[in-house]
């Protein structure tokens, strides 16, 4: 068995929101300085920037899982998390088919930046990647699950899209992995506050990081009886045998 410290909703400058700071190489440096062993690559609506992180940290003690972060059509963001570029890919492919044809407004929300490993400008996505996919919670999820992905409902108690914020309830055909409480709330917090959160769904905490020092701010800490990947992080959420997810 082994403490993997992780954060996994991590965004890039391919997210509109990041600082410009946010490029592989200046992350895989962070999350080591900080002693993370694992991160998640999570823009907005977008796999785009995962693989030049993954590729970054290659050499290094740090394990990249690609990853996005889906606005689903309830206005609700879900984290969807993959072993594979492969698999990434394949769901990215499925997103594309849901979001809208709307030109991204850089001057009113900001460049969106793919880049590669080093952090060199590669392209800019011209699509508004900030909008709701056309895609219901419960759909995105099954399909994401299907295609081998984890489902975390993200920061469930901000007022914005977040889960129990928005929709009040938790959707009793939503099945997920766990839910992320923002970095403002602790799990039992979320537990006492939130009447309709299922008690077999367990709790993590990310930071949600658009810069660099906010990143491994919020962490979770998982113990694994093999490295890191969806199946070994769903036998810690689960607990099954010595495995097990908490939030220091």
């Amino acid at each position: 068995m082994r403490e993997y410290r992780a954060d996994l909703h991590l965004h890039t400058v391919l997210s509109a929101c990041a600082e410009v700071e946010m490029i592989p190489p200046l992350i895989v440096d962070e999350a080591l300085r900080k002693g993370l062993a694992l991160i998640a690559v999570t823009d907005h609506n977008t796999t785009g920037n995962a693989a030049a992180v993954m590729e970054a940290a290659q050499g290094t003690a740090l394990t990249v899982l690609p990853g996005m972060e889906l606005q689903t059509r309830e206005e609700v963001e879900i984290l969807c998390l993959f072993d594979t570029m492969d698999a990434a890919s394949a769901w990215q492919a499925y997103v594309d088919g849901w979001l809208p044809p709307i030109e991204n407004d850089p001057e009113r929300f900001g460049p969106q930046f793919v880049v590669d490993a080093e952090g060199d400008f590669a392209r800019e996505e011209p699509r508004l990647l900030q909008a709701p996919a056309l895609v219901s919670l419960e759909e995105a999820a099954r399909v994401a699950r299907a295609l081998g992905g984890l489902v975390i409902p993200a920061h469930i108690d901000r007022p914005a899209k977040g889960l129990m914020s928005v929709l009040g309830m938790w959707p009793p055909e939503l099945v997920a992995d766990a839910a992320e409480v923002s970095p403002n709330m602790r799990p039992s917090q979320a537990r006492a506050r939130y009447r309709f959160l299922p008690a077999d769904i367990p709790l993590v905490s990310n930071s949600d990081a658009h810069w660099l020092d906010w990143i491994g701010k919020t962490m979770t800490i998982f113990v694994l009886d093999a490295p890191p990947s969806v199946a070994a992080l769903r036998r810690a959420l689960r607990g099954e045998g010595e495995c097990r997810a908490y939030v220091p």
